[in-house]
């Protein structure tokens, strides 16, 4: 009990709706301001054209903020997180006063180039400046003890263990666990009353703070801010009668689904005309991510496009002349969602297969060209999947498109092998940057590709896409088993 009244409360709780209304505040001043800004840059005086567009600005900015909900607790959430609803938010909001005002004959001037693009990027700059500085200081002092909340794990299996060790990883959050509960200290979690054998568990059930009375107990006292209930799902009665009890608190309460027994990809929670529902196999790109991507997409293969025109004239040329047959092969293969593509590529063999049996290309394999032999060693064959980036089949970086019978042949010996295609495949990826790129002769090293290909699908940011675009440029397109 002492521990909990030496953790309990924090400074920024009591004033959380004044704290809201304060971010709110500041975010229209900086859309003014920087709308002002811009303006004087622009002509060199404020003029009431500026005042208007800032006042509309912030106006808009606070309306969409209530449909993407930008103004709520971030506490236990990443600025990554908060920053792309942050670029959803102004990004329309700018995009709607950016449209509108170019409607009438007389565009006002803010609103033109490079002036509407200052306003944009400066606006959105400011934002995630300030909320970065503010949580870098809360970091601080939460690291220091200030500014916590008191948290208690009611569980004491895998799921709670699990819970506890997120807490204490993330330091940011301010949150100070007050141990284990449980009203079972025998060991036993399954309600059909089977013994879990693992040793983390053991351990919890033996450094048990207390039983389900003691948190009810704490939480009615006020000595607990948020109870984590972390109990496997057979123990539907268990949660029920402690919901029930706990109701007689001002505790905040959480149910952790136990999800670990599934393999998660990119789970999301809906709200089902109020049912809430969590999805076990997401979207990796949906949403703004899907967005973002795309603009990816489109700026790095433009740029790459344009880099590789020459030598792509250069090795069509050659392709011609070596050998019979087109220039590009377009082979069928899986995109987004299963949908059947086209993929480019070079033809660097002699025939060109696309039918329910292909082979894979095998070290001295005749059906290779000798110059067919330098482009896939090389991955200068996988140039024109430019223009399927650009056409928006495909994307610069994602899991590697494979022959529909190679598909139809794996999905039935992989687990988990279709859920690569919740996104576009890409002309390199994490697979391949990794080594797991060229022939795949045994199972086990297709079954290595798509582990690194879920990986990539579970944790994508576009910063890691830079990283394997990096390392694709530097020394990824060499492959000693690529024939």
């Amino acid at each position: 009990m002492e521990l909990a009244k030496q953790y309990t409360g924090g400074l920024i709780k009591p004033y959380s709706s004044g704290f809201a209304l304060l971010s709110r505040s500041l975010d229209s001043a900086i859309i003014f301001a920087a709308a002002l800004f811009s303006g004087y840059l622009l002509e060199g005086h404020v003029s009431s054209e500026f005042i208007i567009v800032g006042l509309i600005g912030g106006l808009f900015h606070q309306i969409l903020a209530e449909f993407t909900d930008i103004y709520r607790s971030w506490r236990s959430e990443s600025l990554w997180a908060e920053a792309r609803r942050i670029l959803a938010c102004w990004t329309l909001g700018f995009s709607i006063i950016f449209t509108a005002g170019h409607m009438f004959d007389e565009t006002a001037s803010i609103l033109t180039w490079p002036s509407s693009a200052r306003w944009f990027c400066l606006t959105l700059f400011l934002m995630l400046g300030w909320r970065a500085v503010v949580r870098t200081g809360l970091r601080q002092l939460r690291t220091r003890g200030f500014n916590t909340r008191t948290v208690a794990v009611v569980g004491s299996g895998s799921l709670a263990s699990q819970v506890a060790s997120n807490i204490q990883s993330a330091t940011w959050f301010g949150y100070r666990n007050l141990g284990f509960f449980d009203d079972r200290a025998d060991g036993r979690t399954a309600e059909d009353g089977e013994w879990p054998t693992n040793t983390a568990f053991h351990q919890h059930a033996k450094d048990l703070s207390g039983s389900f009375e003691d948190v009810v107990a704490m939480a009615e006292q006020r000595l607990v801010d948020t109870i984590f209930i972390a109990l496997p799902m057979r123990a539907e009665e268990r949660i029920k009668t402690l919901l029930q009890r706990l109701e007689n608190s001002t505790a905040t309460v959480y149910v952790v689904p136990d999800l670990f027994v599934f393999q998660l990809l990119h789970a999301k929670s809906i709200n089902l005309n109020g049912i809430p529902a969590v999805g076990l196999i997401g979207e990796p790109h949906g949403g703004v991510d899907g967005v973002v991507k795309r603009i990816e997409d489109i700026v790095l293969g433009s740029l790459m496009l344009a880099v590789a025109a020459i030598p792509m004239l250069l090795i069509a040329l050659l392709v011609k002349l070596t050998s019979r047959g087109p220039v590009i092969f377009k082979q069928t293969r899986y995109g987004l969602d299963g949908e059947l593509i086209k993929v480019r590529k070079f033809r660097t063999m002699k025939v060109c297969e696309d039918g329910d049996i292909v082979q894979q290309a095998s070290r001295h394999d005749e059906r290779v060209t000798a110059l067919g032999r330098i482009l896939r060693r090389t991955s200068l064959d996988e140039l024109p999947q430019l223009f399927n980036v650009l056409g928006g089949s495909m994307s610069i970086v994602g899991p590697r498109p494979h022959a529909v019978a190679h598909n139809e042949s794996y999905r039935a010996l992989i687990p988990r092998y279709m859920l690569r295609h919740k996104i576009k495949p890409g002309i390199t990826g994490w697979a391949q940057v990794n080594g797991w790129r060229g022939e795949t002769d045994t199972l086990d090293k297709m079954q290595k590709r798509i582990e690194y290909d879920l990986q990539y699908l579970n944790h994508w940011t576009i910063w890691w896409d830079v990283q394997i675009i990096l390392k694709t440029l530097v020394h990824g397109f060499i492959a000693k088993n690529a024939y």
